[in-house]
């Protein structure tokens, strides 16, 4: 009998936002029985260290990766490298200004929060953030823990998010650059969960895929864990049309995001082997039928 493998190449670790550190991550994993799982932490590589050596001694594949925020069409757009090396300066140097920028865009939202009345500073954020990429997420803990929201989720809708009056938006770093040092440090580049917040158009897909393609995009994610099942089938489909890979996963943050389980989603996540396969090939120049 076959037993299906299953991964997970869209993950995150206390170097970012999520809730488990690097090791604890592969520990779930090999618990759930994932054959593999790509920590992908938002615009830093710090966790992939701890990452790489703690695999050695587990029963699982793990895939070096990044996450980089950049906006296209003057929308959000997620970048996800597969397979990068963690010692790159052509990652190391432009992830640094990003987290420069987060670092200076946190502290004019903690002010504008200040002035509003909101008893926050910069030490409430830092106990939550237990990596060198604080965001949101930690502003909003922090804010959930001096008893200002009842949920994360509250402080983002009435806070945090775009359109409410404290809301600053950052730099990005241009999509084209951003798969670019991608490329440069030995990776592959995904466009991340590009229909799960749409109505899910193919327009949609192709004008934005018409520019990552010419930049060298290398694939989109056909699974995640909040798509619908017609946006995952526009975008498995489209990508097949255009000759693109596929990746998926569940944008794992652990405790920081419980409705989101690893390597499961929201309970019906499956990402196939073959996606890691072909993956794989590409970036070994091996073809596949």
């Amino acid at each position: 009998m076959l037993i299906e493998r299953k991964i997970d190449l869209h993950t995150h670790s206390t170097a970012s936002d999520g809730s488990d550190s690097p090791t604890k991550l592969l520990e779930n994993a090999v618990s759930v029985g994932l054959s593999a799982v790509a920590l992908c932490d938002h615009d830093t590589i710090s966790g992939l260290e701890e990452f790489e050596q703690a695999a050695k001694e587990m029963p699982i594949e793990a895939i070096p990766g990044i996450e980089i925020s950049t906006s296209l069409f003057s929308k959000e757009v997620h970048i996800v490298g597969l397979f990068v090396d963690r010692t790159s300066e052509h990652l190391n140097a432009p992830l640094a200004l990003l987290r420069q920028n987060r670092d200076e865009r946190n502290k004019k939202l903690i002010e504008r929060l200040n002035t509003a009345g909101f008893d926050i500073t910069h030490n409430d954020v830092a106990e939550f953030a237990q990596g060198e990429s604080v965001g949101r997420p930690h502003i909003a803990r922090a804010l959930v823990k001096k008893g200002y929201f009842e949920s994360v989720q509250s402080a983002f809708a009435k806070c945090l998010k775009r359109g409410t009056p404290f809301y600053i938006p950052r730099q990005y770093l241009p999509p084209d650059e951003s798969i670019r040092i991608i490329h440069q440090a030995g990776g592959l580049a995904f466009w991340a969960h590009p229909m799960h917040d749409r109505r899910g158009d193919r327009a949609f897909l192709r004008k934005f895929l018409k520019e990552l393609i010419r930049w060298g995009i290398d694939g989109v994610e056909g699974c995640y864990s909040l798509f619908t099942e017609r946006q995952q089938a526009i975008s498995q489909s489209v990508a097949a049309e255009l000759g693109l890979l596929l990746s998926g996963g569940s944008d794992y943050h652990g405790n920081n995001q419980p409705t989101i389980s690893l390597g499961t989603g929201m309970g019906n996540l499956h990402v196939p082997y073959e996606f890691l396969e072909r993956i794989k090939a590409k970036k070994n120049g091996v073809a596949l039928m």
